[in-house]
This record gives structure tokens, C-alpha cells and sequence, in this order.
């Protein structure tokens, strides 16, 4: 076996510049960072014990430590915090992180809506986020993408080390959403380097080696894509390596993540050096043994069963023994699960003889021999089978299908799939989308054939939906600024506008996912599917009683709910405000509305404006104030007691003759 080392592998500029930011900080003073600095379990160790410790926390940060910000840079909001207490930061991030959250800001502050593509629980992601603002959208799939609503202004970046090909995807989209898209192509040029390397290597060999921790979205990337292309192992440190990985390749390729040091990378190359050696050393030997060889098909019967392996008489000079990880593709702990002592069974050699002097074979192998025929044929037939789910491994399901047939997450489902466990010993009804015999490759999908059928549904449902139609439907999914209603095949959006007339702050206010909703279809687009769902519709709405519960001269009672430059919104009731024109506030003249009222206060105003059909109330704290002035000096001249009236004789002491 050849073993070949990718081009460009191991530390990244930004990765190495860290690291040496890092130790020198440590050679001065007690350095500590904020979170890992790199993804890679071995580099944090070995800072440990150059004194460098990692914290979750500001609060765990004291003044007399320096607070390293690490490469996957942070938001605004840490380096406050450092401040507000006195720490000293050395800034260790990125530069093409840095000049990410640049543009992220940049872009929020000229008003466009920021999308950042990458996993929004990344660091590196939740940093960008920080510097876009409150209402920048993480996004990670076209999926994902789909969903968004249509934005006047649009700007969008990556995670830098997500892969091109998916951002150029997902821009696609988003000029759907938006007259004014502004891309900015902020993915790692050494990122984009390294991941087309290992691609180009990976079409050459037989199997792969990523080195890197499992923890670093680079690296996984990187497996990711190796996988897609030849059988791949993603690996932490040398010690990892297992020979069998190797038995029929006859090239190798190795390359690591951009947190992979250069040391590690040569003790696992070393090591499959090593291994090629004793391979070749092993060949040798089985060339002077003529009576079985490697791949030889044999039958025998099944002696003994242990809890790790199986022995079969195969009538050699030596038993048979099956090791538990060549039993089957399912891999179950217990072996008398698939075999019964008696069982006649067949099974191919894989080592003619080990150290106790056993020929080792493989039941698993003879099954994926017979089950070739049957997956080329559903290759063409494109025919839908049942398979258990016999492992869960990253990534994806294992399904027994004579072969190891691999489920992605992403083919499983129509949505994200969170928790991978609970399909665990689940049947699924899945369609063969890739076969590769020669790499011993099978890609299996549930997700292509629900797509069919929600694809037939939705149709049927789009030919007899209209506007206007009342429909019950499933909140499946939610977002900042509605949510997502399954209404029989069709997702329509909520959106929370259209969620009551009184204003919510999110829609977790009201709906949850799971709660079934009764809704009307507000707009139908039949060409492209979308549908708008609306709640607040099938009640009445507050204005259309306001002519009758809010008369005009009446004094009325309520809280202010917000402040403008021109006035005060007093709520009246469920949906219903009522503006106090600055001129209103007071019976002198006042400069801003805050020197009279603030949010949350208590007020009485009249009512001088009632226009319903235009959803406007104006109300008048100043004629309030006059017109219970009046009242009052009416209620003191009320409450005289009657003066009889007096003559002027009265007021002189005499009597007048009246007369006759």
C-alpha cells in the first residue's frame, strides 16, 4: 500500500498565528482563553501546560490575567465586558474573521438585512452575528434559505470555512428574496485550498485518512468531503488506526484540518507506513501457503460461540474463527443474535492464519458478495426497500441492506434531524441514490421518496385551495418572524404580524411547535407554492366596535405603550391605540414628548378623533385637563348653598308703601 500526504494540510495562518500569539502572551504573564482556542483536543492540552487555561466566561476572568480572544474571533459585546473590568486582550483573531465581522457591521449599519451562512452554534458564526446586530439571520441550507421573506436590502457572507459550491447555492436563492442583494465572499481562500486538495486526492485512493479534531467544523468538512469520493476515517491521533481500514487498499491519502499541529499529522503517517510494511511482509508469507488465500469463498459449520467471536470448521488444518466485527453488518453485541451453533454458513477468507493460528474469516463480506446483484438491479429500478437501522454513526444511519448502507442526516427526513438515536433499530422505507461496488459504497435515502409524496400531495392540495379558505394545520417550525404552518402538505407562513392585533415580541408569545391552529389562507402563489397564513383574520377586529366603545368627548384611561417624536400611543383596549399629539400633551408648550410621559405611564386623555375605517384615535391629555377643570369649578358653584334674593329695601332697613 501506498500511502500519499495531501498537499496542503495541518495549520492554517490563522490557526498558527494564534497559537503563537498565545504562547508568547504566556511567557509574560497568566494568559487564559476564552473558550478552546483551537478545536483540537491535543493543542489544548499541551498550552495547559504551558499555563495557558480555558474559560467559559468573563466571570471566571480576573484583572490580573490576560484574556486571549481566540481565532474564531468573538462579538463586540466580550471585548466591553473585558474592559468594564480591566482585563488586558490580546486579540488573537482571525483576519479573515475579522474582516467578516467588519462587513457583517458594515452592512447593518447601511440598513441591509445580514443573512450569515455557516452553523449558527459555531463560535466563529455567534461572533459574526454580535457584529450584525440583533436582526442578522444564521443560515446554513438553501432549505433554510427558502424560507426567508422578501427584504428591500439583502447582504450575505459565510462562515469562512464553509464549502463554495453551498454558498453559491444559497446565493442563488436569495436573489429571490430581495431587489438588492450584496454578497460578500468572505470563505478562507486556505479553507477553500485545502478542501479542494483533499477532494482531488480522495478520487485517486482507495481509502482516506482526516486528521483533526472531531469537535472543528473544518475538519469535519473535510471528512466530509473525502467520504463523498472513497471510504473515509476521521481521526483524533495516531493510535486511532486500525490495520483492517487498509487490507484491500492499495492507495492511501492523508490530510488533516486547519487545527491539526504538524506532529501529529507525521506520527499517523508514520504509522500507516508501518502498517504497509507489515501488510507487504504478510503477503509474502500467504504466497508460500497454496492451500487458502485471501478472498477465497469457504463453507463451514459454526463450533463456538463467545462473546467476541465465532469459530466455524471449515475442514482445514485449523478451525475458522469470525471476529464479532465480521460477523454482520449490523454489528449487535451478542453473536448467537445472528448465528446458532450447527448453522451451516459461508464466509471469506480475509487472513489465512493469526497468532493463535486461526483463518480468519468474514460472514459479513460473503453477504455483501450476494447482495451486489440485487442493489446494481435497484440502481435502475429505482424501486423503494425496508432496512433496519443497525448503527447510528456522524453523520448519518447505518441500514443493513446486505451491505453497510449509509443514511445521511440529511436524506432521512424532509426537516433537520436533531437526534440521530431515535432511529436506532427503526425500519425505514428507503431508495438506492449511490452505488459504487469497487469502493464498497451504498447511499441510501428515505428523504427523495417523502419528497415525492408530499411533492403529490401538494399538488392535489394547491388544485383546491383558494384565499380566503379557514384550514387547520401543525406549527412545525418557528422563526423570529413567524412561524411555519403544516397545513396537510404545504408549509404556509404565519407571519407574526398577522398573529393577533395587539403587538407580540415574538411568536413563542403565543404558539408553540406542536400546537394545532385553526388559520385562513390570506395569499396562495400558485406557480411558486407559497402560502400566507393568517390567525388574527378569523376574529373581529377591535376597530370594528371602536365608533361604539370609544365616542368621541369621552375621557378614557390607559398606558402608554410607545414614544415618538410627534406624540405618545396610549393603549385603549385589545388592539386599539390612541395618539396624543405633542400639541396634546399639556396646556403649555412642550419640546419632547418625554418631559411629559414615558413608556408604561398611566394617563386620562379625551377623545377628540374617532376614525375606525383608518385605525386612528386622537386623544387630548390637554383638553382633559380643561374640561375636568370646568367640571370642577361646576361642582363648586353647585354646591352653594341658595341666597334668597334682596331688595333694596331690604339692604336699607325700610319698608316702602306699595301700591294700591
Amino acid at each position: 500500500m501506498k500511502v500519499v500526504r495531501a498537499a496542503k494540510a495541518g495549520f492554517c495562518f490563522g490557526v498558527k498565528r494564534a497559537l503563537e500569539m498565545a504562547e508568547r502572551t504566556s511567557e509574560t504573564s497568566h494568559a487564559v482563553s476564552l473558550g478552546p482556542l483551537i478545536h483540537n483536543q491535543q493543542v489544548v492540552k499541551r498550552l495547559a501546560e504551558k499555563g495557558i487555561q480555558v474559560v467559559d466566561d468573563l466571570k471566571e476572568v480576573t484583572n490580573q490575567q490576560a484574556l486571549i480572544i481566540r481565532s474564531h474571533g468573538v462579538a463586540p459585546s466580550v471585548y466591553q465586558g473585558a474592559e468594564n473590568i480591566g482585563v488586558q486582550v490580546v486579540d488573537a483573531t482571525c483576519p479573515f474573521v475579522q474582516k467578516a465581522q467588519r462587513l457583517a457591521a458594515m452592512s447593518a449599519q447601511e440598513g441591509q438585512q445580514v443573512i450569515v451562512m455557516g452553523d449558527k452554534l459555531h463560535p466563529e458564526v455567534q461572533g459574526i452575528l454580535g457584529w450584525a446586530g440583533d436582526k442578522a439571520v444564521p443560515i446554513q441550507t438553501v432549505e433554510e434559505a427558502k424560507e426567508l421573506p422578501f427584504y428591500p436590502h439583502l447582504a450575505v457572507l459565510a462562515q469562512t470555512t464553509q464549502l463554495a459550491e453551498n454558498f453559491a447555492k444559497i446565493v442563488e436563492e436569495l436573489q429571490k428574496h430581495t431587489d438588492d442583494l450584496i454578497v460578500h465572499n468572505t470563505i478562507c481562500n486556505a479553507t477553500a485550498e485545502r478542501q479542494k486538495v483533499a477532494s482531488e486526492l480522495a478520487e485517486v485512493v482507495d481509502v482516506m485518512v482526516v486528521v483533526g479534531g472531531r469537535n472543528s467544523a473544518n475538519t469535519r468538512k473535510l471528512a466530509s468531503i473525502c467520504a463523498e469520493r472513497t471510504k473515509t476515517y476521521l481521526i483524533e491521533t495516531a493510535d486511532e488506526l486500525e490495520t483492517v481500514w487498509f487490507e484491500e487498499a492499495e492507495i492511501a491519502g492523508l490530510t488533516a484540518g486547519a487545527s491539526t499541529p504538524d506532529w501529529i499529522i507525521e506520527e499517523v503517517y508514520k504509522k500507516m507506513t508501518e502498517m504497509n510494511e507489515q501488510q507487504m511482509d504478510m503477503a509474502s508469507w500467504l504466497d508460500s501457503c497454496p492451500e487458502l488465500h485471501n478472498g477465497t469463498k469457504v463453507t463451514g459449520t459454526v463450533v463456538k460461540i463467545t462473546r467476541e467471536e465465532i469459530f466455524v470448521d471449515i475442514g482445514w488444518k485449523c478451525e475458522g474463527v469470525i471476529p464479532l466485527g465480521e460477523l454482520s453488518v449490523s454489528r449487535k453485541t451478542r453473536p448467537e443474535d445472528t448465528v446458532s451453533i450447527g448453522d451451516q454458513i459461508s464466509a471469506v477468507v480475509v487472513r489465512v492464519e493469526n497468532e493463535e493460528g486461526h483463518t480468519v474469516l468474514s460472514k459479513r463480506k460473503a453477504d455483501e458478495e450476494g447482495a451486489k446483484d440485487r442493489l446494481e438491479k435497484l440502481v435502475e429500478s429505482k424501486e423503494e426497500i425496508q432496512a433496519e437501522v443497525v448503527e447510528v454513526v456522524k453523520g448519518g444511519l447505518v441500514v443493513d441492506v446486505g451491505l453497510r448502507g449509509f443514511v445521511p442526516a440529511s436524506q432521512i427526513q424532509l426537516g433537520y434531524v436533531e437526534d440521530l438515536d431515535q432511529f436506532l433499530g427503526q425500519t425505514l422505507r428507503l431508495r438506492l441514490i449511490d452505488y459504487d461496488p469497487a469502493k464498497r459504497k451504498v447511499v441510501l435515502s428515505q428523504k427523495v421518496i417523502l419528497e415525492e409524496e408530499r411533492a403529490t400531495k401538494r399538488t392535489q392540495l394547491l388544485e383546491s385551495l383558494k384565499d380566503g379558505d379557514v384550514v387547520n394545520g401543525t406549527v412545525k417550525r418557528m422563526a423570529d418572524f413567524g412561524v411555519f404552518v403544516d397545513i396537510g402538505g404545504i408549509d404556509g407562513l404565519l407571519h407574526i404580524s398577522d398573529m393577533a392585533y395587539t403587538r407580540i415580541k415574538h411568536p413563542s408569545d403565543m404558539l408553540k411547535i406542536g400546537d394545532e391552529v385553526e388559520v385562513q389562507v390570506l395569499k396562495l402563489e400558485q406557480q411558486t407554492g407559497k402560502v400566507s397564513l393568517g390567525l388574527k383574520q378569523l376574529k373581529e377586529s377591535p376597530w370594528a366596535q371602536a365608533a361604539k366603545n370609544f365616542p368621541i368627548g369621552t375621557i378614557v384611561n390607559g398606558k402608554v405603550m410607545r414614544i415618538t417624536p410627534f406624540g405618545a400611543f396610549v393603549g385603549l383596549g385589545d388592539g386599539v391605540d390612541g395618539l396624543v399629539h405633542i400639541s396634546q400633551l399639556a396646556d403649555h408648550r412642550v419640546n419632547k414628548v418625554e418631559e411629559v410621559v414615558k413608556v408604561g405611564d398611566m394617563v386620562s386623555a379625551k377623545i377628540i378623533d374617532c376614525k375606525p375605517d383608518e385605525k386612528r384615535i386622537s386623544l387630548s391629555i390637554r383638553e382633559g385637563i380643561a374640561d375636568a377643570a370646568k367640571a370642577s369649578d361646576q361642582e363648586a358653584l353647585d354646591s352653594q348653598s341658595e341666597i334668597k334674593p334682596m331688595t333694596i329695601g331690604d339692604a336699607l332697613g325700610k319698608e316702602f308703601p306699595t301700591e294700591n
